[in-house]
């Protein structure tokens, strides 16, 4: 009984977190890594690593509660969407909000903590996210690719593991990472919104998938490729060894053949949707995994 209720207590707040959906965290710290380990060092310490991933947790549950709390009247008309806390109310407003202060006051102790080095140019880029991460949400109401601004979001993933490392941003490996970061975003987030995209035609939102029409595909075809082709420069620049090519190869294969399957087979049900969203994380991972053992 006792558990039964701790269960019903906590379920919305780990569902408004999404971390019972595991996938968009990983997605979002796959890219911190591609930094860490594309660093002139190239060897972080464990316990940058672990404040890092901390500090991801911790910006993504922060954005993930503002996302709702801005969306709970379009989520209940949603389908995917409907049985989120806030649009089904299992979750009040009041305690959505002590959460998000919690998680934004988690981020920025984390901030503080990071290497004194870097430590002044991390606190600069996190307070440059901020206002991306919050607006977010709201972008698809006013702007006609929100996807955009969710890979700025994205991009910082990649430029406060950096400066937190270096103490710097001078570095063109650490460009073509985020531009990497960046693209490979908004390809996936595009994909992702095919999933809603006649309930946001119909409630009168915005989203990439809508507004690119007919070029939606190449336009993700053309991400994917920028993203493959900016982490080969930085394998390039890195002088990463042979070990890395097949991982990255594969890989980009593998990503182009997904969106192939989706528009040539005309299957975007949610269902397919949330596996390619799923292929990312491997895909990524991999990738990362190629780097580090290079």
């Amino acid at each position: 009984m006792f558990f039964q209720h701790l269960k019903t207590y906590f379920q919305p707040i780990i569902e408004i977190l999404r971390w019972n959906k595991p996938t968009g965290r990983l997605i979002l710290l796959i890219p911190a890594g591609w930094s860490l380990w594309l660093t002139p060092e190239g060897n972080p310490s464990i316990n940058l690593v672990i404040k890092i991933l901390l500090g991801g947790l911790f910006v993504s549950g922060f954005g993930c509660i503002a996302n709702d709390i801005w969306d709970k009247d379009i989520d209940k008309k949603v389908l995917r969407t409907k049985n989120r806390p806030l649009a089904s109310s299992k979750l009040s407003l009041s305690k959505a909000y002590f959460i998000l202060y919690l998680f934004l006051l988690g981020s920025f102790f984390i901030t503080l903590s990071l290497p004194a080095k870097g430590r002044l140019l991390t606190i600069i880029l996190a307070l440059l996210a901020l206002p991306f991460i919050l607006i977010y949400p709201s972008a698809k109401r006013w702007f006609r690719f929100p996807q955009v601004i969710l890979s700025i979001c994205w991009g910082f993933a990649v430029l406060i593991p950096w400066a937190a490392h270096e103490g710097n941003l001078r570095s063109p490996v650490l460009f073509l990472c985020w531009l990497a970061t960046v693209f490979w975003t908004f390809g996936f987030d595009t994909i992702y919104a095919l999933a809603d995209k006649k309930y946001d035609q119909k409630i009168g939102i915005n989203s990439s998938a809508i507004n690119l029409g007919s070029y939606t595909k190449p336009a993700i075809q053309i991400s994917y490729l920028i993203t493959s082709l900016s982490i080969a420069l930085c394998g390039i620049l890195n002088e990463l060894s042979l070990i890395f090519w097949p991982f990255l190869i594969i890989n980009s294969i593998l990503m182009q053949k997904d969106v192939y399957k989706i528009f040539k087979l005309k299957d975007s049900s949610i269902k397919t949707i949330a596996q390619h969203f799923r292929n990312q994380v491997i895909y990524g991972s991999l990738i990362l995994i190629g780097i580090i053992i290079s």
